[in-house]
């Protein structure tokens, strides 16, 4: 009896070795999971609200315009681009960026992150006026975060003063109550003025209800940023689906069965509207 459930646990292993990538999958949840580990660090260092994965519609292209995260505090309102690099990192003349990864022979060039970021918080500004708030001038900053720890920049004064390297990344300090400090001073606030009670709480409805990915929440803390199209299963299932409103839907709990029915694995979505 022991040697027949040794023999079955024994090609269970062997069919989950073969008909789960679970190596392509870490690899695309990878950025995902860097975008809610740098949010979760940002709202306990500032005391704020962070919303991620974010859809703003660009008035100029008629499309919508990804921005990785917003950072809502009483000082600041900050747009923020996560780049997961690692390896050396240089920029180029005209602003690119090239990495050479520390496990792969390739170069990642990827356009001018800081640029990109600026042009996002143009988007959201406009965004923001059409739906009622304008803001200070100067409230509405960027941000670009370089979280890996594998991260290496040949020289860190190459960057532009709104990008902070793993290096500061890490000697940021959880903000005091009556005064900033050490590199969130220098990082992200740059000594402004508190932001005015009433316009700190409008961004937050606002951002709230902004177009934004559709969450997957994977076993083991993971995640997965994309756009839910439809469900696949049983005519019964759909239908009774189809009759729920979407933008109703906070969480939802799918059950999937694996193969021969011998565990199963749930997966969380968050449907955010």
């Amino acid at each position: 009896m022991w040697v027949e459930i040794v023999c079955g646990l024994v090609i269970y292993r062997l069919f989950r070795r073969f008909f789960y990538d679970d190596d392509i999958l870490q690899i695309e949840t990878s950025d995902s999971n860097s975008l809610f580990s740098v949010a979760t660090r940002l709202e306990k260092l500032h005391d704020g609200k962070v919303y991620v994965g974010l859809r703003i519609p660009d008035p100029d292209t008629g499309s919508r315009q990804n921005i990785d995260m917003v950072l809502i505090s009483k000082g600041e309102a900050v747009v923020i681009s996560v780049q997961n690099l690692s390896g050396l990192v240089s920029v180029d003349a005209d602003g690119s960026w090239v990495s050479n990864g520390a496990n792969s022979h390739k170069s990642d060039r990827r356009p001018d992150p800081v640029a990109e970021v600026k042009r996002q918080v143009a988007i959201l500004e406009s965004y923001l006026e059409q739906r009622g708030v304008a803001l200070p001038e100067g409230y509405l900053s960027c941000r670009v975060v370089c979280p890996n720890p594998n991260f290496r920049a040949i020289r860190s004064d190459y960057f532009p003063p709104e990008v902070v390297t793993y290096e500061q990344w890490q000697q940021l300090k959880p903000e005091p109550k009556s005064s900033f400090s050490g590199w969130i001073k220098g990082a992200f606030r740059g000594g402004k003025k508190e932001m005015q009670e009433p316009i700190h709480q409008k961004l937050n409805f606002i951002l709230t209800t902004a177009p934004t990915w559709d969450k997957l929440e994977l076993k083991g803390n993971k995640y997965l940023l994309g756009e839910f199209l439809e469900f696949k299963g049983k005519h019964d299932d759909t239908q009774s689906l189809r009759n729920i409103r979407r933008s109703k839907v906070s969480r939802l709990i799918i059950q999937k069965t694996s193969m021969f029915g011998l565990g199963n694995f749930p997966l969380s979505l968050h449907c955010l509207i």
